[in-house]
């Protein structure tokens, strides 16, 4: 029965579908018939006039409810909603941003109102961001975003297997750092990407400010200024006491961060993009959260970057200079012994995450029939089913796992 059948017995006075969205609706309705109930929440929104996203900048006003199996399981919110992510906002399949008008708490995830739903387009398992959040977990990383696997209706259109996340932004139960001039949330991006605020070091990196959300001119030339000093430091931390380098660089942040992004070979992860960090005024730089994860674990957009073996992370950027100092590789070597199982772990987890969505994804790929494409810049592997994508990114993971251990 779909989910519209199920709501006129129960309302019958209401019919299934309008012409355009109604400004107070007692109900989103929802037709399941072609994509059946998949064992996952699905989140129905609709945009007012039934707009399209089309960009990343215009916030349309929305309404949005959660179904579950048989009918609706929450109510009917107001939120904002645009388009979100870098390159892959340009795929068929998008990202896009929620800005609820009040704080919700969705699947048990702590109450806010900011919230994303990650499309994972160009990750033919959709697994890879979610597997990042359970290895960050089990390593005790400071802040790991909170995730959950939903479906995506929008304006009446199924849209597919999404991942609804928490944001990375300042807040109690997210990135728990002061709001406050002199302590900051920042972002390193590539040269392609100018979101303001930011700030350009002497080395020409792009670091855009999350927080505080209106940086003065001073506390701006505060942060620049420091990250100069950083920079310049971390070609001079080989050859200085341990105690003075992590007055500098928190080395107990900085591990678990370096160990996620290098089992996984993360494209963007190399001191490129997405790469998240806090500092505050007298403190050390804190790597972390982690974030972005589709173009990792053996998924990549440039061939030379799919091999599970070589070193990757390390040998980019500012964590090359980062890397020349002895103690710091002694340090991360013996990080990775302490904690080799967890890593190990996290391919024997697989099929666990696979279960989770594995109805959900025969209504991903009968919308999205992608599987075996190549034509898109980020689908670079076809595939003959989506078990042969998860079975091809684990014996990736276990090579990789293997190349580590033997070259430590």
């Amino acid at each position: 029965m779909t989910r519209c059948a199920v709501l006129l017995l129960a309302l019958p006075l209401v019919g299934c579908f309008w012409e355009s969205p109604e400004d107070n609706p007692e109900y989103l309705p929802l037709d399941d018939s072609r994509y059946p109930y998949a064992g996952l929440p699905r989140v129905v929104i609709e945009t007012e006039d039934f707009h399209e996203i089309r960009d990343r900048e215009t916030e349309f006003p929305s309404k949005l409810q959660i179904y579950g199996k048989d009918t609706y399981e929450s109510e009917v919110y107001s939120l904002t909603v645009r388009g979100r992510g870098n390159s892959s906002f340009k795929m068929p399949k998008y990202g896009m941003k929620l800005e609820f008008d009040n704080k919700v708490s969705l699947f048990g995830m702590p109450e806010n109102r900011d919230w994303a739903l990650i499309a994972n387009y160009g990750d033919k398992t959709h697994l890879r961001n979610y597997m990042m959040t359970r290895l960050s977990e089990w390593l005790g990383s400071r802040w790991t975003p909170k995730m959950q696997f939903v479906e995506v209706y929008l304006n009446r259109k199924y849209m597919g297997l999404y991942l609804l996340s928490e944001t990375v932004k300042v807040a109690h139960d997210r990135v728990d750092i002061a709001e406050n001039d002199t302590t900051f949330l920042v972002e390193k991006e590539d040269d392609k990407k100018y979101d303001p605020p930011y700030v350009i070091t002497d080395r020409d990196y792009i670091y855009h400010v999350k927080s505080p959300k209106n940086p003065s001119e001073e506390s701006l030339q505060l942060l620049l200024d420091h990250l100069n000093s950083f920079e310049r430091m971390a070609r001079k931390f080989d050859g200085m006491p341990p105690e003075e380098i992590q007055e500098w660089l928190s080395m107990e942040d900085f591990l678990p961060f370096y160990w996620v992004q290098e089992f996984s070979k993360n494209e963007d992860g190399n001191y490129a993009r997405s790469v998240f960090f806090t500092w505050e005024k007298g403190g050390p730089v804190r790597f972390g959260p982690l974030w972005d994860f589709d173009l990792a674990f053996g998924n990549a957009s440039r061939e030379g970057n799919k091999g599970s073996d070589g070193w990757y992370i390390r040998y980019y950027r500012l964590y090359n200079y980062i890397f020349w100092c002895d103690w710091i590789e002694d340090e991360a070597k013996a990080y990775w012994i302490e904690h080799r199982e967890k890593f190990r772990a996290l391919a024997d987890s697989v099929p666990l995450y696979q279960k989770i969505i594995r109805k959900a994804v025969e209504n991903e790929y009968r919308r999205w029939p992608i599987i075996s494409n190549t034509e898109n810049w980020a689908l670079k592997d076809p595939y003959d089913s989506y078990e042969e994508g998860v079975a091809v990114m684990v014996k990736w993971m276990r090579e990789r796992f293997d190349w580590i251990d033997k070259n430590l």
